[in-house]
């Protein structure tokens, strides 16, 4: 085999793992969440957590919501302690998923990331 036979394998397999990587980013995003444990623990009382600014909370969120904002998640995590079931929730799912993150890191269990506060809402209204 030839060096330039090795660099086109080398290259292919490159650019089908690129593809696979874009694939399931792609899914990701596109795909519909699977809300059957965000509405399982809506059931109970959760800790419901609105990581959306001040200014965003205020012009509407889940009712029983309190706001800690995403850059206040790290250094509030007594709030979080001792809490059977924790949703966060934002306006599009990226920064509760960044809360949870977090959440995760400092050993806070049971956190689910709910996505959007309109979601999490219209799950709890059909309860």
């Amino acid at each position: 085999m030839s060096k330039q036979d090795l660099k086109q394998i080398t290259l292919s397999i490159l650019f089908i793992s690129i593809l696979f990587i874009m694939f399931g980013l792609l899914k990701n995003l596109f795909s519909q969440p699977d809300n059957s444990a965000v509405l399982e623990a809506l059931r109970g009382k959760p800790f419901l957590v609105d990581v959306r600014t001040p200014g965003e909370f205020a012009s509407g969120s889940v009712q029983g919501a309190v706001n800690i904002p995403l850059d206040e998640v790290a250094s509030r995590l007594k709030e979080f302690k001792g809490k059977e079931s924790i949703i966060v929730f934002c306006r599009s799912g990226n920064r509760s998923a960044q809360a949870k993150a977090i959440l995760d890191r400092n050993g806070i269990p049971n956190v689910l990331n709910g996505g959007t506060w309109d979601q999490v809402a219209a799950l709890k209204e059909s309860l």
